[in-house]
């Protein structure tokens, strides 16, 4: 797929207004919303496939981990190729995998699929966010990155809800079905909104870099899996042991290299930093919420998944009723005002699950969720923008792979946390009834204080960091006209 001619392009104009971030929100909604989705359907699908249940989390986990592994080699691909046509292939990938997906009548060709589309969506999101950020004025960035930043909080919230529904009312494999129909018009799109920009040749991959990160990224998700499985023995510390030393190796071979995989030097912008780490710690909270919220509500208050899955989506409500708000909150006030206020009220939110009981009115549970989900939509929004605001252009690819692998490794630690938070409340609890409401509220408190940890880091920004994307606009590099 070199030359992608099946949308020839005579001429090219850069979209007006929002088309470009809104055609990678569409990418974004679609890889978000196949890692979760399917949670509610497992079942059933494993019933087809004549397997255990339990036996299905490989297909959740096989999607995610191909996608965290990946994403460090997109920037290096989409320079070596260029931005347009690896998107496209992205797309084609990611609609083929979900065709294989639906087509699946083996756990073994279902994991396959997944792993396909796990790599496609690394490609994805990654490399439209770049184009994004590279063909995007600096007084525009807020409305830009609020387009692509609402459709990864709505996935994770809508995915399981929706999994139910067409599992129970038609079957499961209209979730990835479903899929074909939007890549195709993102195809269409796609050939007709982003620059054709030339591949750079001549810079060499950095394998060692790659097996470095990946080996990171691998040991740390199945490590502290691992310690969720069982009593803890040598092999869980010793993966998590090792991901540490990789990850260390890999820092000290980045800052060595000629050209790494993940370049370190945009770290030295104290307003992107605090993106990558009180952003981590923050993101790591919010992917716990959507595993513990529905997990209590069926196992501590009894509910069934489907109800359950409908309480879980007033996040849902308060993420679409805050959409409107935050470009006008974030040009009106400073960012660290924002973050610190915001992150603040967000941790409290996750505080206060602690106090919920099935005697709680189910009006105030609706409420609290709300105002859970507008703060976190607010920071999310606020992170993704401020992350880039003071990057110059020539570090914009590696800041953007950097910050995208930082992202799906924290959205990925969050469930294992979640679920290693569970584990530890259990110690405090007597033994005959290890997942009760108290256990949940032991853990809601440990994965707020890694929210309120992320807010606290914001207090090291700069009082005028972020004001960039206020100034008066600016020329942006416009892409070159291509008849292919």
């Amino acid at each position: 797929l070199p030359s992608m001619s099946l949308f020839p392009i005579k001429k090219f104009s850069l979209p007006p207004g929002s088309a470009l971030p809104l055609l990678v929100a569409v990418a974004f909604f679609m890889e978000n919303l196949d890692a979760t989705v399917i949670v509610t359907a497992l079942p059933q699908m494993a019933k087809d496939f004549g397997v255990h249940p339990v036996d299905m989390n490989i297909g959740v986990s096989a999607y995610i981990l191909t996608l965290t592994v990946f994403i460090p080699a997109s920037g290096w691909i989409a320079n070596r190729f260029g931005t347009r046509n690896i998107f496209s292939l992205a797309i084609v990938l990611f609609t083929l995998a979900s065709i294989l997906c639906s087509a699946s009548v083996s756990l073994g060709t279902f994991t396959a699929a997944r792993m396909l589309q796990g790599f496609a969506g690394a490609l994805m999101v990654p490399v439209g966010r770049l184009v994004v950020l590279k063909y995007t004025q600096k007084s525009d960035l807020i409305r830009a990155i609020a387009t692509i930043t609402w459709p990864g909080l709505v996935a994770p919230i809508l995915g399981p809800p929706l999994g139910g529904f067409i599992t129970t009312y038609a079957s499961w494999h209209w979730i990835f079905i479903l899929n074909v129909p939007l890549g195709m018009v993102a195809l269409l799109f796609a050939r007709r909104l982003i620059p054709q920009a030339p591949g750079q040749k001549g810079v060499p991959f950095d394998v060692t870099g790659f097996v470095l990160t990946g080996m990171a990224c691998l040991g740390l998700i199945f490590g502290l899996d691992k310690f969720n499985e069982g009593q803890i023995d040598w092999k869980p510390v010793a993966m998590v042991g090792g991901a540490l030393i990789a990850g260390a190796l890999a820092v000290w071979h980045s800052k060595r290299t000629a050209h790494p995989l993940l370049p370190l030097v945009a770290l030295k912008i104290r307003s992107y930093a605090v993106t990558i780490y009180g952003g981590s710690l923050f993101r790591i909270a919010i992917g716990a919420l959507p595993f513990l919220l529905p997990l209590m509500f069926q196992l501590g208050y009894g509910m069934s998944a489907f109800d359950a899955g409908l309480l879980v989506l007033s996040v849902f409500a308060g993420n679409l009723a805050m959409k409107p708000f935050t470009s006008a909150i974030l040009h009106r006030f400073r960012f660290k005002s924002i973050m610190l206020v915001n992150g603040l009220l967000n941790s409290a939110t996750i505080f206060a699950c602690a106090l919920l009981t099935p005697e709680v009115p189910a009006a105030l549970t609706l409420l609290l969720l709300f105002v859970s989900g507008m703060t976190r939509s607010m920071q999310f929004t606020a992170l993704n923008t401020l992350a880039f605001s003071q990057v110059p252009g020539e570090q914009m690819g590696g800041a953007n792979t950097l910050f995208n692998t930082a992202q799906q490794l924290s959205t990925g630690l969050g469930i294992a946390i979640g679920a290693l938070s569970l584990r530890i409340a259990g110690h405090f609890l007597p033994a005959s009834d290890p997942l009760q409401v108290g256990t949940f509220h032991i853990a809601f408190i440990i994965i707020g204080v890694f929210s309120l940890a992320g807010t606290l880091d914001s207090l090291t920004l700069d009082k005028k960091a972020g004001d960039e994307p206020r100034q008066k606009k600016e020329s942006v590099p416009q892409p070159a006209t291509s008849d292919k």
